[in-house]
């Protein structure tokens, strides 16, 4: 049975949405088509008609993934709310709706070109809001302590998720929070 123009675009829609979700859960490789087809409520068919392959799935979600990221940013005050926001146990603990720079970011280095440009390109993005969050100093420095302000949340996400051990978490994610707060101000 063929689809409308728009019931394809509804149906590419929630195929994004279901495996950025299960890529940020499981990992690039973790995520299986049976898994993304039950998870979006579709065929496997619509999933290779829409995408062909699972790289350029895994890529196109992953971009998904990454501009709502960005958007996130887009929606903070300031940088103390943002970085609160991030180091949080919520996020540490939703890694499907959480980002997907620190879900994904081990993964990077066996990944495809296509997919670590993008990737790459989410993480320029990233810096570029968080630059934008910082009011002091010139535009060199704002990048600088932007780089090191998204090397850090980034890390003590990806740690505090790693370890075995909630009190160890929360206090990798307070400890971040608290030094990157306080060389904000």
């Amino acid at each position: 049975m063929r689809v409308s123009k728009e019931q394809a675009a509804e149906n590419r829609e929630r195929i994004l949405r279901a495996a950025a979700a299960l890529m940020r859960e499981r990992g690039i490789s973790g995520v299986g088509v049976d898994a993304l087809t039950e998870a979006a409520g579709l065929t496997h068919g619509s999933v290779y008609s829409q995408f062909g392959s699972k790289d350029r799935l895994a890529a196109e979600a992953l971009r998904h993934a990454l501009a709502s990221n960005v958007e996130s940013i887009g929606h903070a005050q300031d940088l103390t709310s943002y970085v609160s926001h991030y180091l949080s146990a919520g996020h540490r603990d939703a890694p499907g709706q959480g980002c997907a720079i620190a879900a994904l970011g081990g993964e990077m280095p066996r990944s495809s070109e296509a997919v670590r440009r993008d990737f790459t390109d989410g993480v320029r993005s990233m810096v570029g809001r968080v630059s934008a969050l910082i009011r002091a100093g010139s535009k060199r420095r704002r990048t600088e302590g932007a780089l090191a302000t998204v090397a850090t949340m980034v890390g003590a996400l990806m740690l505090a998720r790693a370890v075995d051990d909630t009190e160890l978490a929360d206090k990798i994610l307070q400890a971040s929070r608290k030094s990157l707060i306080a060389s904000a101000r």
